[in-house]
């Protein structure tokens, strides 16, 4: 069998039509559908389109779907490389792969500079980014971190064919899906890194796991599996407000030449939100061979609670510094936190080389 990850519209019945090439000649066999049900009420939404293997096409190289309805002369057919069939191999390009879903409008240039190189700490040596549009300056940036290895950059350009919502419900933002597709690139990410990466992290740019008795994943990550014994892992989510800054800055936490720099500093936000039930949304880090369908908060199949373990906020849990969900609360209802600048600590310099390297930083720039 294999599976086809596709955008439908979810009011329309077809009948699909799977045509495998295998050494050069076609075959074709009858596809069914799955709409995931995390459609959140928009017209399109993701589906697995299932296609069982000929019994003569074996192992296909290449495959396209189409409606039953259209010609098999269509000359416009676009035919898809049959990837994960070598399964076998318990060795992986990368050890942590971040998948950094739906990148649109972005101008965050320091606080995307801050959390690579916080992730490169952590251990990471994969960050897959999902760009649909996105500043200059943000560009200087994909494309250094794209040259030195750390990143890949792959266009989403599903904006081309569907008008995009920027919220997660019909209401909160109109268009024909849910938050600019944010669903099928999640899951292009996890099959496209399956074979490739032994963990996947699913979490957005905002965001970072950081460990609270150990400095990386490379560490954290073996204590959660002795711990646990579990593929998946959910870690809750703390908000630190980018509305309210620390009153004690310095030249470890804001050196004078970032202050132009466009975007969040992470460092001189250290006041976290109480965790609210109201808001108990969390985000994973997967082995993706053991994971068939997700969405934005942890999985469809296997279902979230089979396979993953909630992790103790004292081992590792996430900072998430974006504006406030709970607005209303004062300063002194917040709660310090300074974990961050133990990384901070460290990458201080790299940030400053990276912004000066790509042309962010005036002259005297790295301190």
């Amino acid at each position: 069998m294999v599976r086809v990850i596709a955008v439908v519209l979810r009011s329309e019945t077809v009948a699909y039509r799977c045509v495998f090439c295998c050494m050069g000649q076609q075959h074709i066999s009858e596809g069914f559908s799955n709409v995931h049900v995390d459609h959140f009420g928009f017209a399109y939404g993701t589906a697995d389109i299932m296609c069982p293997l000929p019994s003569s096409c074996e192992s296909p190289s290449h495959v396209t779907v189409t409606s039953a309805a259209d010609s098999q002369e269509k000359p416009d057919k676009v035919y898809l490389e049959v990837k994960n069939k070598k399964t076998e191999s318990d060795a992986f390009r990368y050890n942590f792969t971040v998948c950094i879903s739906t990148m649109f409008d972005f101008n965050n240039v320091l606080q995307l500079v801050q959390s690579f190189e916080t992730l490169q700490l952590l251990g990471v040596d994969r960050v897959v980014v999902y760009k649909t549009n996105s500043s200059p300056e943000t560009q200087r940036i994909l494309e250094y971190y794209t040259e030195k290895g750390l990143v890949e950059v792959i266009p989403w350009t599903l904006s081309r064919f569907l008008n995009m919502s920027r919220g997660w419900l019909p209401e909160h933002g109109p268009g024909e899906i849910h938050y600019f597709g944010q669903i099928p690139v999640l899951h292009d990410c996890l099959y496209r890194y399956m074979y490739q990466s032994r963990y996947v992290a699913l979490h957005d740019i905002d965001e970072l796991i950081l460990p609270q008795s150990v400095d990386s994943w490379l560490e954290l990550l073996p204590l959660l599996e002795n711990k646990y014994d579990r593929p998946c892992f959910m870690f809750e989510n703390n908000v630190f407000p980018n509305t309210v800054a620390v009153t004690h800055l310095n030249s470890l936490t804001s050196p004078s030449d970032w202050q132009k720099v466009p975007g969040v500093n992470i460092l001189t936000h250290l006041y976290q939100e109480p965790v609210s039930s109201e808001y108990s949304n969390f985000k994973t880090i997967v082995n993706p061979r053991a994971v068939f369908s997700l969405t934005v908060h942890g999985l469809l199949d296997p279902e979230t609670f089979q396979v993953c373990s909630w992790v103790e906020r004292n081992i590792a849990r996430m900072y998430h510094t974006r504006h406030p969900r709970q607005p209303k609360l004062t300063q002194k209802e917040l709660i310090y936190d300074d974990r961050l600048l133990r990384y901070g600590g460290r990458f201080k310099r790299s940030v400053s080389t990276v912004l000066s390297k790509c042309g962010l930083l005036q002259k005297d720039g790295v301190q």
